[in-house]
């Protein structure tokens, strides 16, 4: 099995893609958190801090770009090739409200008749640029917007184009991260799709990638996300049955912060950052209500610091980590 770590959104930035890196290093693709392009500006600074090479040292790192411009989707693949990127990704999966309503991410599915032409124009423009052959272009989807039955008019414009992989996310906008995902749909893409397929959604525990690849035997690349920031050492838990440590954990978030604090120049940013990852790592925990809430109050590195080591002294790592389904 491959495996995938999920763009997210404000949480797998570079910072988090080199601290997991050198701890785990059980990634065997990273995505970077969807890239927006702006017309003759190009990307913003804070997303050209994401691609630079000098912070993806030893990643086979995928950027993910949010567009539903043609050009502008060419223009950003053809900087990004000039930096060494050989892969690039689309993202059609997006499901929040502040990106749908543009037309963009998952907003973009409601259109078939514009993606068709999207994609038709962006692989000319491929051609003319005249590195087609050398680089490859991957696609984030949902299912479409309200009914997973749209989908099948998306799978098949998918079909008329060279992608590399579709990676599917098997929920539709409406759902956002609600509800069951919708493996029967998966199945469906397995048997209609061309191209190779990556499976994403809601893969928190051992038990839910063991029911997965039970349904799905032939699949070789898997995407997780939520789960991964919630439990770092959920891959060598699938692989290897081996649970992280505490040690592991401590190490692990005493990166992140350290990291955080370099990257932001100051600490109140830092933590601020780890407070999104406490909202997921805390899950690990067990008893840690009262700890949890000191972390979240924490305003100072002091009164932080203080808060996690508390929490690491006084409570124990879940023995069983929740299914996603829990």
């Amino acid at each position: 099995m491959r495996f995938y770590l999920a763009p997210m959104e404000e949480v797998t930035g570079y910072v988090f893609r080199n601290v997991y890196r050198e701890l785990f290093g059980d990634i065997d693709k990273y995505f970077t958190p969807f890239l927006s392009p702006m017309e003759k500006k190009g990307f913003k600074n804070k997303d050209q801090k994401e691609v630079a090479p000098e912070n993806n040292q030893g990643q086979f790192l995928v950027p993910q770009i949010l567009t539903n411009q043609a050009v502008l989707f060419g223009q950003s693949v053809r900087v990004l090739y000039g930096q060494g990127y050989r892969e690039c990704n689309l993202n059609l999966g997006c499901p929040s409200q502040t990106v749908v309503p543009k037309r963009k991410g998952s907003g973009f599915l409601a259109d078939t008749e514009e993606l068709d032409r999207f994609f038709d124009e962006f692989f000319s423009l491929l051609d003319n640029y005249g590195f087609s052959e050398s680089v490859k272009i991957s696609v984030k989807t949902r299912l479409g917007i309200a009914d997973p039955e749209e989908f099948r008019k998306i799978l098949a414009i998918y079909n008329r184009y060279p992608l590399s992989e579709i990676i599917i996310h098997p929920r539709v906008q409406k759902d956002f991260y609600r509800n069951q995902v919708n493996t029967d749909w998966f199945a469906y893409a397995q048997r209609e799709s061309v191209h190779p397929l990556c499976y994403n959604g809601d893969i928190a525990a051992v038990s839910d990638y063991r029911k997965l690849t039970e349904r799905f035997p032939t699949l070789d690349r898997l995407m997780i996300g939520r789960g991964l920031v919630r439990n770092p050492g959920l891959i060598a838990e699938i692989t290897t049955g081996k649970k992280v440590t505490r040690s592991e954990l401590s190490a692990y978030e005493s990166l992140l912060y350290l990291g955080y604090v370099r990257a932001y120049g100051e600490e109140r940013n830092a933590i601020f950052k780890m407070k999104e990852i406490w909202y997921y790592l805390g899950d690990l925990f067990e008893d840690a209500s009262k700890e949890l809430k000191q972390i979240k109050k924490a305003v100072t590195g002091e009164k932080y610091r203080a808060a996690v080591e508390a929490l690491f002294a006084a409570c124990p790592i879940r023995e069983t980590t929740a299914s996603a389904e829990d």
